[in-house]
């Protein structure tokens, strides 16, 4: 039977999977060392579990143990990555090369560093589909880059960047490289060697695990990277990020890699068979109806349109027992259309009517069709309201249009 609301909001956050819960239970009260409590067993069984969880996540990235380094989320390590890099190595430079369409936690790290005078920053353009190309990054790369930062996948419309490219180019050109892979982990194969990252931002959220806990990957070898603590104290994780493990949550989030890495094949063609489902029955239903995002080269559970002649919030209003959004969840809050989809080319209008669905493990057949039907429902009730809509289908030039009063 159909529960309702249905949640397709799964790029922005990700409900625990019970696996992930129940290996989890021990961390809160049977086994609640702290990890760095390293005089007794409690604490021994605690930095135990840590471990084996770090092994989990680089396992899931083609890692080494040692190189995962924990953090509160992606947006702290976003900023560990950024601001230590360019602290670290302000005697080689301070330009960091970056893409407009990047996650505010990386755009505002960045912007953060040119306000204070620390470094300048270059952001690159993105082409139709949201993809960079590699070649724009290695004209952009001077003799004072010391940073090139390019997220794996966008948490708006789902397009993956030809991340090896960038990172051959970055290999050759001596510049670390880090990597947002937020949305990307758990959905699509990752091996930091193969696409040369050296940094890696991480989150247990976006793959079924708890909210509240991240890492960065930060390569040993060949080269090492170093960098410049954001968070100063007792000197936990190598140095680089103090303050006492989340050994719950940490738990979690190697538990849910390690379900993510064992089930991730066969659970992304049942995403994009559901993707391609939803997809279809809107197209079979409506008119003026746009994918945003590259169409085969994207996230197995992304799918974002733009409804012309919709508002996208009124759309969302009338769809109230389904869980979508009209842009990442850290931009929810303001009016403005996204960033992300202006930058694809796409007018103000068109902008403002984008829609992303968030298809994720617990979603089914009978939800997409419910919220196929729902949706284009809401569509054309909303378009039988505009006066727009009728003089575009009047075959009236609204671009034409002198919308000025005398």
């Amino acid at each position: 039977m159909l529960k309702l609301p249905i949640y397709m909001d799964n790029h922005a956050t990700t409900r625990v999977d019970p696996r992930v819960v129940d290996a989890m239970l021990p961390y809160f009260s049977e086994k609640f060392g702290n990890a760095a409590s390293r005089n007794h067993s409690f604490g021994w069984e605690a930095e135990e579990a840590v471990e084996k969880a770090r092994g989990q996540i680089a396992a899931i990235i083609g890692a080494k143990s040692k190189e995962i380094i924990f953090t509160s989320g992606a947006t702290e390590s976003d900023n560990l990555a950024i601001k230590g890099v360019v602290d670290f190595y302000k005697d080689k430079g301070n330009h960091i090369v970056t893409c407009v369409t990047e996650h505010k936690a990386v755009l505002d790290s960045c912007r953060a560093l040119e306000r204070a005078g620390r470094a300048t920053v270059t952001y690159l353009p993105v082409d139709k589909y949201g993809m960079v190309d590699p070649d724009e990054v290695r004209k952009a790369i001077t003799d004072k880059t010391v940073l090139v930062t390019i997220m794996f996948a966008n948490n708006e419309i789902g397009t993956i960047h030809p991340i090896a490219e960038i990172g051959k180019i970055t290999r050759e050109k001596g510049v670390v490289f880090h990597c947002d892979a937020v949305q990307a982990i758990g959905k699509v194969p990752v091996d930091v060697d193969r696409c040369g990252i050296d940094l890696m931002s991480l989150t247990a959220h976006k793959l079924y695990g708890p909210k509240g806990v991240g890492a960065l990957y930060v390569r040993s070898k060949g080269p090492r990277v170093r960098l410049t603590p954001i968070i100063d104290g007792g000197g936990h994780e190598r140095g680089m990020r103090s303050g006492t493990l989340n050994v719950p949550g940490i738990v979690g989030f190697g538990a849910a890699c390690e379900i993510a890495q064992r089930e991730m094949t066969d659970e992304a063609a049942r995403l994009v068979e559901l993707r391609t489902r939803l997809q279809a029955g809107l197209f079979e239903r409506l008119e003026d109806v746009y994918l945003n995002g590259h169409p085969t080269e994207r996230l197995p559970g992304n799918l974002n349109l733009s409804f012309a002649y919709v508002e996208g919030e009124s759309l969302l209003m009338g769809i109230n027992d389904v869980a979508v959004s009209s842009g990442s969840a850290c931009t929810s809050a303001t009016l403005e259309p996204s960033y992300v989809i202006r930058a694809l080319g796409i007018d103000e209008e068109l902008a403002h009517s984008s829609i992303r669905f968030g298809l994720g493990r617990f979603n089914t057949a009978e939800e997409i069709d419910f919220v196929t039907e729902r949706v284009s429902g809401e569509v054309k009730r909303l378009r039988d309201m505009s006066p727009l809509y009728e003089m575009a289908k009047e075959g009236i030039d609204l671009k034409s249009v002198n919308w000025k009063a005398d």
